[in-house]
């Protein structure tokens, strides 16, 4: 397969590279601290909470290994994080104060751009970056499952769902665009 225009000499290879690795990281830093703020609002007694709760464990993990991915590849962190710190918890607390079906709305949104993020990274890798492809079709396949345990939760009857919806995926697609080069 013919590697994209991006990826064809060494170094080019490795700028798309770190920023695939920085916008990961940043994600799953973004979708921990969203999970935070919803936990915050709702608790861990209820089986939303309990669901949310399951999805936070499996992004700290994505993080961890993301985090350990950039240390070793030196790979600079974005500098967007105080921002990503405040917008994600904000964005968990305020979803899951309008609802427990408001909260798995803004969850089926993100995981809808996440995937499409994924699928496209993987595509542009191609094999040339095995360890990197192995983890994100592996967290792919977690985000894939938080989406639809946030349908099967009750995500489309959240109060204005459609405009939750586009505003949350617009706000993810900005998130990675940025974070990929700041």
């Amino acid at each position: 397969m013919a590697q994209p225009e991006t990826l064809k000499t060494a170094p080019q290879r490795k700028a798309a590279i770190d920023r695939m690795i920085r916008v990961n990281q940043a994600g799953e830093f973004g979708a921990k601290r969203i999970y935070a703020g919803q936990l915050a609002v709702m608790g861990d007694r209820t089986p939303a909470a309990r669901s949310i709760a399951h999805m936070a464990e499996q992004e700290e993990r994505h993080l961890s290994a993301f985090d350990k991915m950039m240390a070793e590849r030196g790979v600079r962190p974005t500098a967007l994080y105080p921002i990503w710190n405040a917008a994600g918890f904000a964005l968990g607390a305020v979803s899951a104060a309008i609802s427990p079906e408001a909260a798995m709305a803004c969850t089926v949104a993100i995981e809808t751009e996440i995937d499409r993020h994924y699928s496209e990274q993987l595509e542009e890798i191609g094999d040339s970056d095995p360890e990197l492809s192995a983890m994100i079709a592996d967290f792919q396949a977690d985000e894939l499952e938080h989406k639809a345990t946030a349908l099967a939760e009750g995500a489309e009857r959240a109060l204005a769902y459609p405009v939750m919806s586009a505003l949350v995926r617009l706000g993810c697609r900005t998130a990675i665009a940025v974070s990929k080069h700041i």
